[in-house]
This record gives C-alpha cells, structure tokens and sequence, in this order.
C-alpha cells in the first residue's frame, strides 16, 4: 500500500510538470514592412529544426502573444512562415526606434510553444507634408537685409534617415534659406531676407518651399510661400475734427491708415 502511494504520487507530479518544460526555443525575423499577404519570411521549420512532413499532423499553428491580430501563418506543407495580414509599421508603431511584434507557434503530440519575434522595418512609404499648403507673410519693405522668419516644418510618418533631411527654396532675387536642426533631431527651415524689398516693383511674391527625405527613392513634399510686400507709412487718409464749446478748444483727429499696415491713429489737440 505505502509502495502504491508513492508510485501514484509520481504519476502525479510529472503529470504537472511537462507544461513547465514545453518551451524549446525562440526564433527571430527581421523585414520590410507592407510585404505582400503569403510573402515568406522565412521557413520557421527549418530554423527550429522541426520536421515539416509532420507540422499537419501535430497541428502546427500560429497563436497571438498579446496582440489583437495574427500577422503571420504557417504553411504546414513546407514549413514556410508567411504574412497573413498587411503590415504598416507607422501606423502599429508610431516613431519608435524599434517595432517587434510577438507570435507563437504552437505544436502538439507532444506540446511545443516556440515565440516568435517579428521585427518589422521601416521603408519610405510615406511624403514629407505640411499642414497648409500656403505659408502667408506680410513683411513690410523697411525690413532689413538679414531678417530672419521662422517656417512651418514638415512632417513625415517614416523614421530615420526616411523622415525629413532637408529643406529647399525656389530661386529668387530677395530671399535665401537657412536650415536648422532642432535637439531631437528635427530639420525646420528659416526664411532669410538677402535683398531689400521694394513694393513699386513687387508687391507680392509667391516661392516654392520644397522638404524632402532621405530615402530611397527619395520622397518630397511642397508648399508656397505668399509674401504680401507692405508699404511704408507715408499717406494720411481721414482727417475729422471736431470743437469742445465748453472747454474752448479744438481737437483734430488724423488717422493715418497704410494700405497694408495697421491703422496708425494720431491724436493733436491744440488750444484756440
């Protein structure tokens, strides 16, 4: 009877412990993202050291490890780890350095759980954008050779060296520009008055803004810049006066409103 006891205690015991011991490996597998669905990735039966005449009969499948969806299969006739669902980086992992999505495989008779890491790499899919398409500036032609006006940056979905690398600007006779680098690494642009302005001669001026990527093939996006040239205050335009009996006085009001600045409003008081 004791003999019985032990041996069932036995059975028992390795009966729970099988689970614990049914890990046998992990497997890796670096690729572009947006391959097409049924795109091998690699022959996970090979790389595990697994038969693959014996897959179907162990009813090798692919299972989530914390994800919503399955992003890989199995063809259980060659052993081939192929995509089952499109996969968009940018939109699964935003800017991060890194984008490792978690599988498992998982075989039976006997039980074998093997993780899968899917590290999925960024390709330039996507343009360099701002977010208006005309940039407008009013910039008087008092300003002065050298002034500096900030522009709006672009923006790119990518990462890396497929995220924006540098700014262009349309030849022209009065501005330059000036490309700088924020401490993240951020590329934004100035403008940067070469030459005086002159309202006689232009009184707007449209420049193409161009941002593009260091990709491969290298993407691009645009914007205009709408300088409207304001002029110098010189013309009163209404003149209204009016008298104070009571005080003895007489105020006259100037205001002086510059076609393109803002109204200048003068105030001269004098004594009858």
């Amino acid at each position: 009877m004791f003999v019985w006891f032990n041996i069932l205690s036995f059975s028992i015991v390795v009966f729970f412990l099988l689970p614990l011991h049914s890990a046998y490996g992990d497997v890796s597998y670096s690729f572009p993202e947006e391959m097409k669905r049924g795109s091998v990735i690699g022959n996970i039966a090979k790389d595990l050291g697994l038969v693959a005449s014996r897959l179907s009969a162990r009813k090798a499948r692919i299972d989530t490890e914390g994800n919503h969806e399955r992003y890989c299969d199995i063809n259980l006739n060659t052993g081939d780890l192929t995509i089952a669902e499109r996969i968009d980086r940018d939109g699964l992992c935003g800017k991060k350095a890194s984008c490792v999505l978690k599988q498992e495989l998982v075989l039976e008779d006997p039980l074998e759980l093997h993780r899968i890491s899917l590290h999925v790499q960024d390709i330039n899919d996507n343009s360099p954008q701002f977010k208006k398409d005309i940039i407008k500036m009013e910039i008087s032609e008092s300003a002065v050779k050298g002034v500096r006006f900030s522009l709006d940056e672009a923006h790119d979905a990518d990462i890396g060296q497929n995220t924006v690398q540098s700014y262009t600007l349309q030849r022209n006779e009065h501005f330059i520009l000036n490309v700088k680098t924020k401490s993240g690494g951020r590329k934004y642009s100035e403008l940067v008055l070469d030459k005086e302005l002159d309202r006689e001669g232009h009184h707007e001026i449209k420049l193409l803004l161009t941002a593009m990527d260091g990709g491969s093939p290298q993407r691009s996006g645009t914007v205009v810049i709408h300088v409207t040239v304001l002029d110098k205050i010189t013309l009163f335009t209404a003149i209204h006066s009016f008298s104070n009996v009571c005080l003895h006085c007489q105020s006259v009001f100037a205001t002086e409103r510059d076609r393109w600045l803002l109204n200048v409003f003068y105030r001269i008081t004098y004594i009858l």
